[in-house]
């Protein structure tokens, strides 16, 4: 095993911080990937508590846990989505506030520029999240949609994160954007198109998640080599597609999750259509040092059972990268 395996803890919420950090240790977890929602990672007390950081620290550490990356998937959704009733459910109620959209917007803002600061408080350099998208409503391009609303709509997305992602590089934090459907970048195109929209920011790069490509059809090995430089954090999750015509088609039909009709769901690691292996060898070639993440899901299982099983699963798979010449070399003259 080269990399440190963690579990994301956002569908872990429930559970208070020190339980959980104590069953991941008992799952086999090397350490959390901790989502700043539920009583995992507060920001503010953060940022006000001189000994909150240390306080979490000496948790992790009794269980023998380590933690290199933060996240902020609700939060970040809401900085340039086109808001609604739905966001009120996921934000908290300072960032919701009145419901305003504007308002909303820039309370989401400033808590990402106070993410980046709590992370480097904190010791870590990642921070994991989403954009939201001001034109995720236009996929389908009807009715019919111009190039030109498009442009905006990145143009928006620059305009919005480039003054967060200027905080971002000050503290010497990196923000990986989660490329899923509903961000500004959701497949390979559309995520060299959010890179160039904010002109290459160094700190802005990516989160990969196989999963969230493999159902689209997008090629996510060639993903990474495509953005070796910018992959940041990486998702070990996984994903079942249907191989024949069905009901449902890759927009879901708006059946839940679990839905025995829907064209895919997410499967725990190892039990769907993700090539992990391709994807450990594509990590080696590009040099990926940092965590392999689970984020576990599957409505059929039993979580804890799934994630010892995913944990297992991903140290048997993860090899160290060759250092030397090849195999054969030793018959070289």
């Amino acid at each position: 095993m080269t990399r440190p395996i963690t579990l994301f803890t956002g569908q872990w919420a429930d559970l208070k911080f020190e339980p959980l950090c104590r069953l991941l240790k008992e799952l086999g977890f090397d350490g959390l990937e901790i989502a700043c929602w539920g009583d995992h990672f507060d920001v503010a007390q953060a940022l006000q508590d001189e000994h909150y950081c240390d306080n979490r620290w000496n948790i992790l550490e009794e269980y023998g846990l380590t933690c290199r990356a933060i996240s902020t998937h609700l939060v970040g959704q809401a900085v340039c989505d086109n808001i609604d009733e739905r966001h009120k459910s996921i934000l908290p109620p300072a960032i919701w506030g009145d419901g305003n959209p504007e308002g909303v917007r820039q309370r989401a803002a400033e808590e990402l520029i106070r993410t980046a600061r709590a992370a480097k408080k904190f010791g870590v350099d990642t921070v994991v999240g989403f954009t939201g998208s001001p034109i995720w409503h236009m996929l389908y391009a009807f009715p019919p949609t111009s190039p030109e609303m498009i442009e905006e709509g990145y143009q928006e997305f620059a305009r919005r994160w480039r003054p967060i992602l200027d905080e971002f590089q000050n503290e010497g934090v990196r923000f990986a954007l989660e490329v899923h459907p509903t961000e500004i970048a959701f497949d390979t195109v559309t995520a060299e198109r959010a890179l160039k929209a904010v002109d290459f920011h160094p700190a802005f790069g990516f989160n990969f998640d196989p999963s969230h490509l493999g159902y689209q059809g997008v090629d996510y090995v060639g993903f990474l080599y495509t953005f070796r430089d910018r992959i940041f954090n990486v998702h070990m999750k996984d994903v079942s597609w249907r191989k024949t015509p069905g009901v449902s088609g890759v927009f879901g039909g708006h059946l839940a999750f679990g839905h025995e009709d829907r064209n895919w769901d997410f499967r725990s690691v190892g039990r769907g259509d993700i090539d992990f292996e391709r994807i450990i060898r594509a990590l080696n070639d590009i040099q990926y040092k940092g965590p392999l993440s689970i984020e576990w899901e599957d409505n059929a299982m039993d979580r804890e059972y799934g994630a010892r099983e995913a944990c297992a699963f991903v140290k048997r798979l993860d090899f160290k990268r060759s250092e030397g010449g090849a195999f054969d070399s030793a018959f070289e003259n």
